[in-house]
């Protein structure tokens, strides 16, 4: 059997999980709208719609070689920035988290911090990108104001979905005892 030692002075409240949780989020959110609407559906670039932007960025034309190579560039920082932010979520988490880690991933505060943090991914880059600097759309064309609408409500909704999650989940100590599968594991 193990002892833990606590500090008496230290603060016993258990480490909280909405930074790593709003970190993994963001990242992880940022990645889904790199992948799929950058890469898989090519709906839009990080600058493929500076012809029309608030900002006067230089118009790279994501339908010639040497546009597509520059936004591509650009989605490139992009994705970089989502990479960053999950691996500093990862670490906070770690660096909170000492023990029972196998019960904060199965936690709702956890999973209800990343969906908002794919929210706020959402609300800000919705804001930001597409309606502040106008530089690129959801989906650019005749309906792209209603894509743009769509894609912020989505980000409110998952904000939502993340409180409601949290929303009666036990607060998540590792320090506590844990019953049932896996109390005794290592």
């Amino acid at each position: 059997m193990a002892t833990t030692v606590r500090d008496p002075g230290a603060d016993t409240a258990p480490a909280s999980l909405q930074l790593p949780g709003l970190l993994l989020g963001v990242g992880l959110g940022g990645f889904l709208d790199g992948i799929l609407l950058h890469q898989l559906l090519q709906w839009h670039h990080m600058l493929s719609s500076t012809n029309h932007d608030r900002i006067g960025v230089r118009y790279y034309d994501p339908h010639t070689v040497s546009g597509l190579e520059m936004n591509t560039v650009w989605d490139g920082v992009f994705h970089t920035v989502c990479w960053l932010t999950v691996l500093g979520g990862l670490a906070v988490l770690y660096g909170r988290v000492t023990a029972g880690r196998r019960q904060v991933w199965a936690s709702r505060v956890l999973w209800g911090w990343i969906l908002a943090g794919w929210g706020l991914f959402n609300l800000v880059e919705g804001l930001l990108d597409h309606q502040i600097l106008g530089i690129h759309h959801v989906h650019g064309g005749p309906y792209q104001v209603w894509w743009d609408i769509a894609f912020l409500v989505l980000g409110a909704l998952l904000v939502a979905g993340g409180g409601l999650l949290r929303r009666g989940a036990p607060p998540f100590d590792p320090a506590a005892p844990r019953a049932g599968r896996g109390a005794g594991a290592a």
